[in-house]
């Protein structure tokens, strides 16, 4: 599958905020694995999954589409 545009913006916000992978999938309550498959464009987080990735990024939902 291919990388999304959220899939890039997610992971560019996770990494200028200095959260490795493992810390920002545990802030977030879920896998490193299923971080990982969004970060790849693998996987497409859900309304609940992208508001809780904002909410520990401090950062609009919106910022992340």
């Amino acid at each position: 599958m291919e990388s999304t545009n959220y899939s890039k913006k997610i992971r560019a916000y996770r990494k200028l905020k200095g959260y490795t992978q493992q810390e920002f999938a545990k802030q977030v309550g879920m896998s490193v694995s299923v971080l990982g498959d969004i970060e790849r464009g693998n996987r497409e987080p859900n309304d609940t999954m992208l508001e809780q990735m904002a909410k520990v990024l401090n950062i609009s939902k919106y910022q992340l589409l």
